[in-house]
């Protein structure tokens, strides 16, 4: 369905109307969520004044120069097609969280306070295997800096801060409320500056104290932090669960780098990965990025019309978990989606599956992991190729390894704040920014996801689904060839050596009943 926001709606749109003539700074605007977020400010707040987005120079490349390859991103080809001069709204912020004082020229912070009314949090450190150092610089320290410029913005009327849902995950049960960090903020960002790698290293697991990662434990923190600002700025924490791709804008399926269930999908379409430690029955907790970025938009609006604002809102971004497709249902109808548009390049067959018990994972990592990747390197040295299946096992391993804590617990995250959302808007609201989130058809949102991994991802095409049936057909072919060869080859090596089975086991019985009585003899001689 093509998605299409009219001016006449736009009018009609409170939410909009509540955007129009603001200025927004936006941090973390070139990731996954932030490249969805500014599409959708553009497209359905096309009245905003200024979108200021802070942007560091990376690998030699100047903020303005990546502005230039942000917007070249297919997701803003429409809106630039049909109003190009909407760029103009775009202001790129020369700034680095990890810089003293967000390193802000004294021009872009003046312009800053004096203008911004609204601010987009969403810049963090999102990978799950990261030292204490990096993660507390970006996440908590990066946070305060902006805390502390946000503080002499005297037009500021809201922050939205993107959290997760895993901040908490020794709780079962995750309420939209404030919960107290492990620590203290401020002494951990003491701890971080003046401890070495060796002594953090060493500390980290009791720091910890049962958190997955530095990840989850650095948002913690990060929400602790904020709470501190509560009286003083008018703050909301959103939770987002797993955000995974677009089920309606400003693509279906449109979906951005490789990490969580997105790798899971590449790795086992492709036939590397076989096997993964899940319990089937728990829910998978994902959310597509476009009803998260609706609820961040929502819960900012919200907030306005707020009359408490001395206490920092909390909503968690989830789907109720009786209206989710468990990992079982998810992996399984993935599979099959898989096999109607299969990838161009696979190593093997994609007929992996999940193991609710961990030995039995392990065995299987062992029998269709790792030995298949000794094989096909030692073919390689053969050929004088480069070995490089053992690598990718060890990646895969380590990538399960983070992601199994996820797959095998089961929370409740309570979502009554991000569900009343909806329930507050006009109709037009509920259209344009919509959170509804109890009805959605995931056989058709996981179809659509496949194809976007295949198209927005891998580039592959639609024509090209035609030449990779074929490929998947003839892997079908090698992998039941190979199955029955290894079956009929262990049936083989037990019936040709049957009889030397027989022997070693009669000899086993007799010798045990023979010290049976024996040993009976010596009690009744006794």
């Amino acid at each position: 369905m093509e998605l299409v926001t009219t001016v006449d709606q736009c009018e009609k749109s409170q939410i909009a109307q509540w955007y129009a003539g603001k200025s927004i700074l936006i941090t973390g605007a070139t990731g996954f969520m932030g490249k969805v977020l500014v599409e959708k400010l553009l497209r359905s707040c096309p009245d905003v004044k200024n979108i200021y987005l802070l942007i560091r120079s990376k690998k030699g490349v100047d903020p303005l120069t990546r502005k230039d390859q942000f917007l070249k991103c297919v997701i803003f080809n429409k809106i630039l097609t049909e109003n190009p001069d909407i760029v103009n709204k775009i202001q790129v912020i020369k700034g680095d969280i990890l810089e003293q004082n967000l390193g802000l020229s004294a021009n872009d912070t003046n312009e800053l306070i004096s203008n911004v009314e609204i601010i987009f949090h969403c810049a963090a450190n999102v990978r799950f295997d990261q030292p204490l150092r990096p993660m507390v610089q970006m996440n908590v320290v990066g946070t305060l800096k902006l805390l502390q410029l946000a503080e002499k913005m005297a037009g500021l009327q809201v922050i939205i801060h993107v959290s997760t849902s895993y901040c908490q995950c020794n709780e079962s049960v995750l309420e939209e409320r404030a919960y107290p960090a492990p620590q203290n903020p401020y002494d951990i960002i003491k701890m971080v500056e003046e401890m070495s790698d060796d002594a953090l290293q060493e500390i980290t697991p009791r720091l910890l104290n049962g958190l997955p990662n530095t990840y989850a434990y650095s948002k913690a923190l990060t929400e602790d932090l904020m709470c501190r600002f509560g009286k003083k700025l008018p703050i909301v924490i959103t939770r987002p669960s797993i955000v995974t791709a677009a089920i309606k804008e400003p693509l279906p399926g449109w979906i951005e780098g490789v990490n969580g269930p997105t790798g899971l999908m590449i790795g086992a379409a492709r036939g590397v990965i076989r096997s993964m430690h899940c319990n089937p029955e728990y829910s998978s907790t994902v959310i597509p990025v476009d009803k998260a970025i609706n609820g961040m938009i929502v819960a900012g609006y919200n907030h306005s019309k707020s009359e408490k604002k001395e206490n920092v809102e909390f909503c968690n971004l989830c789907i109720s978990k009786k209206a989710l497709f468990s990992w079982g249902e998810s992996i399984e109808t993935g599979k099959r989606f898989f096999c109607k548009y299969p990838l161009s390049f696979a190593l093997w067959y994609p007929d992996g599956s999940i193991k609710k018990n961990y030995y039995h994972h392990l065995l299987c990592v062992i029998f269709f992991h790792y030995l298949p990747a000794y094989l096909i390197d030692f073919l390689l040295l053969l050929f004088g190729r480069k070995r490089f299946m053992l690598k990718v096992q060890k990646k895969v391993s380590t990538g399960l390894k983070l992601l199994q804590y996820y797959t095998t617990k089961d929370w409740d995250f309570r979502n009554e704040k991000f569900q009343s959302l909806c329930d507050s808007l006009n109709q037009i609201d509920q259209e344009i920014f919509d959170t509804s989130v109890s009805q959605v058809n995931w056989e058709l949102y996981i179809r659509g996801y496949i194809i976007g991994i295949r198209k927005y991802i891998l580039g592959e095409s639609e024509d090209t689904i035609p030449k990779a049936k074929k490929v998947l057909r003839r892997l079908y072919i090698l992998d039941r060839i190979t199955k029955y060869t290894i079956g009929i080859l262990i049936f083989w090596f037990l019936w040709a050596h049957l009889e030397f089975f027989v022997e070693q086991s009669d000899a086993i019985i007799r010798s045990s009943l023979h010290i049976i009585y024996r040993d009976n003899n010596k009690t009744l001689h006794i």
